[in-house]
């Protein structure tokens, strides 16, 4: 099993990024998809949660429509498309993918989100 996290990088405040979690060795479209963020020093905290099918998606208060996740089961994929960053947005991010009764449960290693002017 492996998820792959890409597209983090440095911004500058109000710019966007897109990340990509891509899925392996598991059947990603029956696993709800989920990114994280932390920071030193605090707990991980939900960013953006999407159904199986794509169909729900719930996002924490702070995106107050911001950022848009969504996915491509053809491609194994979960996206998370962040705009209007701030620097508070900086953080580690990280996919999970959650079997059905949460029975499986996997994480990302990570990409490095960075808002800074």
């Amino acid at each position: 099993v492996q998820l792959v996290e890409s597209g983090g990088g440095l911004v500058q405040p109000g710019e966007s990024l897109r990340l990509s979690c891509a899925a392996s060795g598991f059947t990603f479209s029956t696993y709800g998809m989920r990114w994280y963020r932390q920071t030193p020093g605090k707990e991980r905290e939900l960013v953006a949660a999407i159904t199986s099918g794509g169909d729900n998606t719930n996002y924490g208060d702070f995106v107050k429509g911001r950022f848009t996740i969504s996915r491509d089961n053809a491609k194994s994929t979960v996206y998370l498309q962040m705009n209007s960053l701030k620097p508070e947005d900086t953080a580690v991010y990280y996919c999970r993918a959650r079997s059905p009764f949460g029975k499986y449960d996997y994480w990302g290693q990570g990409t490095q989100v960075t808002v800074s002017s």
